[in-house]
This record gives structure tokens, C-alpha cells and sequence, in this order.
């Protein structure tokens, strides 16, 4: 059975939320740019914003009561963000590779 969320958590759990959701594209941005500029400094602050995501969840798991199922959702949601920015970078990479940009249509180019 759900235990109900106290009064006085709401407030920290709306702000625990709102970091899961600015630390995760913190983690993807900052991954995103150490992959474009292979700055070790943007892997830091990837890092970084991942360890901050980590602790929102937690905050937010606890305060919310959540256990069993719902524990076991907030696991598998730190994982995906874990391995989505690199799936995504993996299929980027291997869709587009190093082409040089074009702005023209597919039709142009056959031309």
C-alpha cells in the first residue's frame, strides 16, 4: 500500500523533480559537447549534472514514498539516462559519420 505524501514535501518534491529535469539535460548537453569538441571539461560537467541528477532522484524517491514498483521505475530511469546520450551519439554517428553538412534536398543531389 502507498504511504500519502506529506503536506509539507510537496514543495521539496516539485523542486526534486525540477532538477531531475535540468540535471538530465545538463548530463546530455554536456556529453553532447565533449563528444563535439572532445573537451575533457564538458565530460566533467556531463558528470557532474549526472551525480546531481542521481541525488534528485533520490530525494525525490524518498520524500514521495516511493517502493517496490516505483523504486524499481526510478532505478531503471537513472539508467536510461545513463545510456541514452550514448545511444544517441552511437546511431548519430553511424547515421551521418562525417559528411559534411548539406542544405540541399535529396532531390538536388541527384541532379
Amino acid at each position: 500500500m502507498l504511504e500519502p505524501v506529506a503536506t509539507e514535501n510537496f514543495l521539496i518534491a516539485f523542486a526534486a523533480g525540477a532538477m531531475v529535469l535540468l540535471a538530465g539535460a545538463g548530463y546530455a548537453g554536456g556529453f553532447a559537447f565533449a563528444r563535439l569538441y572532445g573537451r575533457p571539461l564538458w565530460m566533467r560537467l556531463a558528470w557532474l549534472s549526472y551525480a546531481l541528477l542521481a541525488i534528485s532522484v533520490a530525494v525525490l524517491t524518498e520524500v514521495m514514498n516511493f517502493s517496490g514498483y516505483w523504486l524499481a521505475l526510478s532505478v531503471a530511469m537513472l539508467l536510461g539516462y545513463l545510456l541514452a546520450p550514448h545511444a544517441i551519439w552511437h546511431l548519430t554517428h553511424a547515421t551521418h559519420g562525417a559528411e559534411p553538412h548539406s542544405h540541399t534536398s535529396p532531390e538536388e543531389n541527384t541532379r
